[in-house]
């Protein structure tokens, strides 16, 4: 046996190795836009829980700096010359985080999953024959005819996001949320160390293999340079930005435009707006119950709206904001402006076709969301406005995450329902007629608001089906129109968000849609 002497000996020579290799440990430590407390990207489309998804999930396809897809997990998309068949391969070395190898039949059972939940993986499913495996690591989708968008759809970046999942979790029901959050991307999420309300904590994933090619948006090399990321839920705004002026964290996701002068003022500090395209406000109406279920309510709303008024209380600096009226968005391929609607207010017109639409004076229920930087300022201007016309309004008060949940449900406002929400989609999912999930009419397949509307639906499976670009333009601006005429739903405005985060001790955060955490190297 060994001396006394010699163990304490022993034991400190192992100590000096182990202490070393925790002190190396980095952390990246954050305050996230909002609070996590979904954590399935298929059921919810909240960009909090899909930024969660880009965390620990992975994709097959994924668009670049350049705005085209790349292979991601794929290796390789062949298509036949008739346009029918598509063949993926997968890349080798795909691992689900459990060590399981990732298959193809994980995949097939993943896009099957989002596309019922997803607006343009409903439009490509409704061209798909049949998926099928054809070994391990390869599938074939067979169309009915040709779909000019099978990469756009499996390659989107934002909500709804098809992140592959194993098979025994996407077998899930698409009406139910997951519980298993196996996944294969560059970060595991640590479920034993969540705390809904105080924080979320990831760990680098030390078997992901990232592709070779350097980063660029959300394809290419996911290096995961930090080993474990820290979302803190801090709802208070100032005190977010004391705590990364104080050094306590790295990285505030979204800053509001009051704090940003002291932001600019500390020269460890700097600002990054990583979506740079920006984002589209949207007031959503729910077209099941009275009154938005009558087109002169949801008109009279569009007469009684000033996007000015809600740009001015949630975004307030005029350099970061822009009224625009265009449904596709402004600045996008398929921009059309519709004159003095939703920019100068017409109450007279706005009070006639409330009272033409018979409504019955009852409060509508507008939820609002008090912890969301992004929006949470507009459902008092909208309370406001809406009043000004005739509507009553009941404005419930309530966090984020109780409003994804809320919005989900399709029973009668006094039931616990809904009538009127309030978000933001980037732009990057707004100027495609197929991937917005706004102009989704499909009725029950509809994203939350559930318009029912088969003219819509006819443009927006023409303009998949069309590959002419001059010829899908046209079915775009008429998708546009008819937003406009059935008042589908009511956009604010668009505006670009800032981040801060401390240049003293980080580096690399890539230009995307969403906010990603490779790449990031912590000094």
């Amino acid at each position: 046996m060994l001396g006394l002497r010699k163990l304490a000996i022993l034991a400190t020579g192992i100590w000096a190795l182990v202490v070393p290799a925790a002190m190396a440990q980095t952390t990246l430590r954050l305050v996230a836009h909002s609070d996590l407390k979904v954590l399935d990207p298929i059921w919810t489309t909240a960009y909090i829980t899909r930024n969660h998804g880009y965390m620990i999930y992975d994709v097959l396809f994924a668009r670049d700096a350049n705005g085209e897809i790349k292979p991601q997990m794929a290796e390789k998309a062949e298509v036949s010359a008739d346009k029918l068949t598509w063949t993926i391969t997968l890349r080798n070395g795909l691992e689900w985080h459990d060590g399981t190898p990732v298959t193809a039949e994980d995949c097939i059972a993943s896009i099957k999953r989002w596309a019922v939940r997803d607006s343009l993986g409903q439009q490509m499913m409704s061209f798909v024959s049949e998926m099928k495996t054809l070994d391990a690591k390869s599938f074939r989708i067979v169309l009915k005819e040709p779909f000019g968008l099978v990469l756009d759809a499996l390659g989107k970046p934002s909500s709804n996001v098809p992140f592959m999942m194993p098979k025994r979790v996407a077998d899930t029901d698409p009406g139910k949320q997951i519980d298993d959050y196996t996944g294969s991307g560059p970060f595991i999420l640590k479920k034993d160390e969540w705390k809904p309300g105080e924080k979320v904590v990831y760990v680098k994933n030390p078997k992901y293999k990232p592709r070779s090619e350097p980063p660029s948006m959300l394809a290419g090399g996911k290096i995961a340079k930090v080993d474990r990321v820290e979302w803190l839920a801090i709802s208070d705004p100032s005190t977010a930005v004391n705590a990364l002026l104080k050094g306590e964290i790295d990285l505030v996701e979204s800053t509001v435009p009051d704090l940003l002068p002291v932001l600019k003022a500390d020269k460890n500090v700097a600002l990054f707006t990583f979506n740079k395209p920006g984002s589209q406000i949207i007031m959503r109406m729910n077209h099941l119950h009275p009154p938005f279920d009558n087109l002169k309510a949801r008109q009279a709303v569009q007469y009684a709206i000033a996007q000015e008024d809600f740009l001015r209380a949630q975004v307030g600096d005029p350099e970061l904001y822009q009224v625009c009226n265009a449904p596709l968005g402004c600045g996008s391929r398929f921009e059309k402006k519709y004159g003095d609607l939703l920019v100068k207010p017409d109450i007279e017109k706005a009070k006639a076709l409330l009272k033409e639409s018979g409504y019955d004076g009852k409060p509508i229920v507008m939820l609002h969301q008090t912890d969301l930087q992004s929006s949470n300022q507009l459902p008092p201007v909208g309370k406001q406005a809406l009043e000004r016309v005739g509507f009553k309004v009941d404005l419930q008060a309530m966090d984020w995450q109780s409003v994804v949940s809320r919005r989900a449900r399709k029973e009668a406002p006094d039931k616990g329902g809904w009538q009127i929400f309030y978000t933001t989609t980037v732009a990057v999912d707004a100027d495609n007629p197929a991937s917005n999930s706004f102009t989704n009419a499909a009725c029950d397949k509809a994203w939350f608001g559930w318009p029912c509307d088969t003219e819509m639906e006819k443009l927006r499976a023409a303009y998949a089906r069309e590959t002419d670009p001059e010829k899908q333009k046209v079915l775009a601006l008429g998708v546009a129109d008819r937003v406009i005429s059935q008042a589908s739903y009511i956009t604010l405005g668009q505006y670009r968000a800032n981040a801060a985060y401390r240049k003293d001790r980080l580096d690399g955060w890539l230009e995307a849609p969403a906010a990603v955490f490779w790449n990031i190297s912590k000094k």
